[in-house]
């Protein structure tokens, strides 16, 4: 039997990754980040918060990787 895998057509960008950030010359911003509704409950709120200040929770970028290729040609 033999298994054939698909070429990969995804893009992971991490938080540490030198192309995480979007820089159009005037303003930098990264590619994701974490929105928390207002209707959150507090105490989730502070939990995430914590989450994220001690690198439990991170942010993560997905990207076609023919976008990203085409996104590299163009700099």
């Amino acid at each position: 039997m033999t298994y054939t895998t698909p070429e990969k057509t995804i893009k992971i960008l991490r938080k540490d990754d030198p192309n995480f950030m979007i820089d159009n010359g005037i303003v930098m911003t990264p590619r994701a980040g974490f929105e928390i509704s207002n209707d959150c409950p507090r105490q989730y709120i502070l939990m995430v918060t914590e989450a994220i200040k001690n690198g439990w929770l991170q942010p993560v970028a997905y990207m076609k990787e023919s976008e990203y290729v085409w996104e590299q040609l163009g700099e």
